[in-house]
């Protein structure tokens, strides 16, 4: 154990900051029009992992992360067929650009509500989780990731695939 972690714990962070990593870079790839497929599997297999896995944890009734586990499975079955079955094809390439912003923002909502909680410094300011340097910062995120889906959409025209 580290930090009082399991394994399991740490491999669940691990996935979820591998999923964070590269949602980022998957989504500022589609602002600028770039597929980045490598990278786009990794963030999409990690995310949908960090909300299998978190759902193994001892289950001590629906938590604020068990719904947003719940919603970003959700999300993600619409982004992964629309990347992969539907090929960005029309309407789905708008789909998949925004619901894939939003599978990022529930990870990076999630990681901020577990720095408050983990962080002493945070976790005074905000003991609770609902006092305005929470959900301040939260807001602030929302917005960020509205401006990031909207972005994406809106410029995410990726370079055609050629056949080989």
């Amino acid at each position: 154990m580290t930090g009082g972690m399991t394994g399991f714990t740490l491999f669940h962070v691990a996935i979820s900051l591998i999923g964070i990593i590269t949602g980022f870079i998957a989504v500022f790839g589609m602002i600028a029009g770039k597929r980045l497929n490598g990278l786009t599997a990794i963030f999409l297999v990690t995310t949908a992992l960090t909300s299998i896995t978190g759902f193994l944890f001892p289950f001590h009734g629906v938590t604020p992360g068990i719904i947003l586990g719940i919603l970003s499975l959700l999300v993600l079955v619409v982004a992964i067929p629309a990347r992969y079955v539907k090929h960005l094809e029309g309407a789905w390439r708008k789909t998949y650009a925004i619901t894939a912003t939003i599978a990022l923002y529930f990870n990076v909502f999630v990681l901020i509500a577990q720095l408050f909680a983990k962080v002493p410094a945070l976790h005074a300011i905000a003991p609770k989780g609902n006092e305005p340097p929470f959900l301040v910062s939260e807001l602030v995120v929302m917005a960020l990731f509205i401006v990031l889906a909207v972005a994406a959409a809106i410029k995410f025209h990726p370079e055609p695939v050629h056949a080989s």
